[in-house]
């Protein structure tokens, strides 16, 4: 299999997060990048670059309005006195008009949810080539490949079409479902991280030519705690288009595969072509957000069971944050899924 990754993903070193009013270290560290690089390697993937596509495909889902702030916002925000190293934002609207602030201060209220998304001065560069990593992934499948993984990091399922949240900046998965889609492939997203894909979900929700399925912990006590209820089906002429399986907190391995063979046949209803996996390995048993409960042989069995579709794979990271099993539930992920097709 072949894998995606560049390195300058490490650019993105974030310093801010808080839980529960505490201030504490950012678990979406740059050193994922070497656990998750070794956990692809011993699975067997070729590792390669990125090829540099342009703008054009990640505009094709976030305004420039939004991608024009991502980049400028940390040079302007430096220019506040007595300002913060990271862009942090102090006003979260509850509802965003047609107006839109001049300042910095109010642009970063605008485009970024919470305060687990801070912005610093690499944070442009590496996520603009994790979205470069995941348009080398669906090139990848556009041309044959029947399996693909692309190491994106920061992750991208909590980025909706202008606005950052949960580690996330710009929708990975959503960019390579995209150029899928521009092919004429019909393409669908499952996403298996923990929390629930919340802005993945709000970019597709009312469009009916992308399917989007995911299984996380049951958000009503759980990050992003306002997405991901069963009942949020889509909207528009997306109705029936986006299917969310919520999970009671500590669910494990048997109960887990239970759920996704639910997922797995919304899927082959579609009429799928290609399936775009968000792969978050934060469902693990041993992850510090202790979420559900899945174990390295539940990982090796969700590999095999997306194997048995007999669909095309291409997996794009999402979150799984650093515990002694991070790269081996990779390898175990991308292992299963091989011996199995």
């Amino acid at each position: 299999m072949k894998a995606v990754l560049d390195d300058r993903q490490r650019q993105h070193d974030p310093k801010h997060f808080m839980a529960n009013g505490v201030i504490l270290p950012n678990p979406e560290q740059p050193e994922r990048i070497r656990v998750l690089t070794a956990g692809a390697e011993a699975a067997g993937c070729e590792i390669q670059a990125p090829r540099d596509a342009g703008l054009g495909p990640i505009a094709a889902l976030h305004s420039a309005e939004y991608l024009d702030f991502l980049q400028s916002i940390h040079t302007r925000w430096q220019r506040i006195g007595g300002g913060g190293d990271e862009v942090i934002p102090n006003i979260h609207p509850a509802t965003r008009g047609d107006g839109y602030p001049k300042s910095a201060v109010g642009q970063a209220g605008y485009h970024q949810a919470d305060t687990a998304c801070p912005i610093s001065a690499g944070t442009w560069e590496a996520a603009y080539w994790s979205a470069q990593s995941a348009i080398t992934g669906a090139d990848l499948m556009i041309t044959g490949s029947r399996a693909a993984y692309v190491l994106s990091r920061p992750p991208g399922h909590h980025a909706f079409g202008d606005l950052a949240g949960g580690f996330c900046f710009l929708n990975n998965a959503g960019i390579a479902a995209q150029r899928l889609r521009g092919v004429g492939l019909r393409a669908a997203i499952l996403d298996v991280d923990v929390h629930h894909g919340n802005g993945t979900q709000g970019i597709f929700y009312d469009r009916s030519d992308l399917l989007t399925v995911s299984i996380h912990a049951d958000p009503t006590r759980f990050y992003p705690f306002f997405w991901g209820h069963a009942q949020e089906r889509g909207q528009g002429r997306g109705l029936g288009y986006n299917l969310n399986l919520p999970l009671a907190r500590g669910t494990g391995d048997d109960d887990y595969l239970e759920t996704l063979a639910v997922a797995l046949r919304r899927i082959a209803s579609f009429g799928t072509d290609v399936l775009v996996v968000a792969l978050g390995l934060d469902a693990s048993i041993d992850d510090p957000f202790q979420g559900l409960a899945v174990t390295g042989d539940g990982f090796a069995r969700i590999g095999a069971a997306l194997a048995k579709t007999g669909l095309p794979v291409l997996f794009v990271q999402e979150g799984g944050y650093l515990s002694d099993s991070l790269g081996d539930n990779l390898t175990r992920t991308l292992s299963g899924f091989q011996e199995a097709v």
